[in-house]
Order: C-alpha cells, then structure tokens, then sequence
C-alpha cells in the first residue's frame, strides 16, 4: 500500500510519518502532485495558520488537486479545517469538501484548548472497535456540527471532533499523539474500505 503524507510546509509530518512506522506502515512525504494522484491513501495534515497555510496549498495547486482525489484523505487538525467552505482564522477561503465554516471558541473557555478531551458520538469505520475516550488536541478555532459530524467533543460547545463525507475525513484533533486510542484510529484509516 503506498500511503502519502502530503508535505506543503504546513504539519507536523514527522510525528506522523512515526506513528504510522509504528504500525509498520513506510509513508512518503511528498507534494508532488502525480505523486499524491497515485497513493492508495492520502493524509493532508497540518499546524499553523489558516490563510498562510492556504496560500501554500495554493502556491503548489493542490488547492485544486485535493478536493479531486479520489482515494481515502485523512485532514489532521488545521488539514481538516481548511477541508471546510470557509475559516475565521485570517478570513481563509477553504477547499469547500466539507459544507461548514470554521469559527472561534467565543472566549468562554482558555484558548487554545490544549490537551486532553473526551472524544464521543462515534460513527464509521474510522472508529471501528472503539468507543468513546480520551483524544489530544491543540486548536483554537473549530467546525460546528454538521450532518456530516462522525464524533463530537465538547468544550464549552459541542462541536465536530471528526468529518466524513465520501472519501473524505477530517479529525480536528492529532491522532498521532493521542496514545493507543489514536494509533487505532490510523490503522483503522489504513484498513479502510470504501463506505
């Protein structure tokens, strides 16, 4: 299986690219278009800020190739986000695979939320054999529920921890470092049939 992590100057893909070496899965750091076009699986991670992290995707045109792929793609974190139509964060225009728009935690609670929270509401076959638990995470901004919310966290608001729709799945939160429960959720992307 030949699974690519998409390298556009914007995730913390070492950590990732270990947790899947942990599951003995070898994935390629790439942002060669073609490249990406013919992996079995795709993760579009990302850390940082919305509308430069943006500008970067654009700069290479996977802007346009991403929201094409018609292969499994795990969005990680800001990945996920700039999935969305839109996000608050620098007035970022998104890639509009996921029909929400990204906001801010109103102020209520510290942010950026940082840490453990309970991650709950499982649906599909990302979660297979798991239930709700603890899940890490750093964001400041977040997506609202949606028909296409696959699990939920709350923090101050419930809102989508995880996204699916078609091959597309985003978890707003870092698998690759949220222990055992996340590295079960890798290897369950790694096994996934089409749903």
């Amino acid at each position: 299986m030949k699974l690519v992590i998409i390298d556009y100057g914007a995730g913390n893909i070492q950590s990732i690219k270990f947790a899947f070496k942990r599951l003995g899965v070898e994935a390629e750091l790439s942002s060669e278009i073609e490249t990406i076009r013919n992996a079995d699986k795709v993760i579009f991670p990302g850390v940082g800020e919305a509308s430069t992290a943006m500008n970067k995707l654009k700069g290479s045109g996977l802007n346009i190739l991403i929201p094409e792929l018609k292969q499994p793609v795990l969005g990680i974190c800001l990945g996920m986000q700039l999935m969305c139509n839109s996000s608050e964060e620098g007035n970022t225009k998104g890639l509009g695979i996921f029909n929400v728009d990204v906001v801010k935690f109103d102020g209520t609670k510290k942010v950026p939320q940082i840490g453990w929270n309970k991650i709950e509401g499982l649906k599909s076959q990302l979660f297979s054999g798991l239930e709700k638990d603890f899940i890490y995470q750093v964001h400041s901004f977040y997506a609202p529920r949606i028909k296409e919310t696959i699990a939920t966290c709350n923090y101050g608001i419930t809102y989508s921890a995880a996204l699916k729709k078609d091959n597309f799945y985003g978890t707003q939160f870092h698998p690759e470092k949220s222990g055992e429960y996340g590295a079960k959720i890798l290897e369950n992307f790694i096994s996934l049939k089409n749903e």
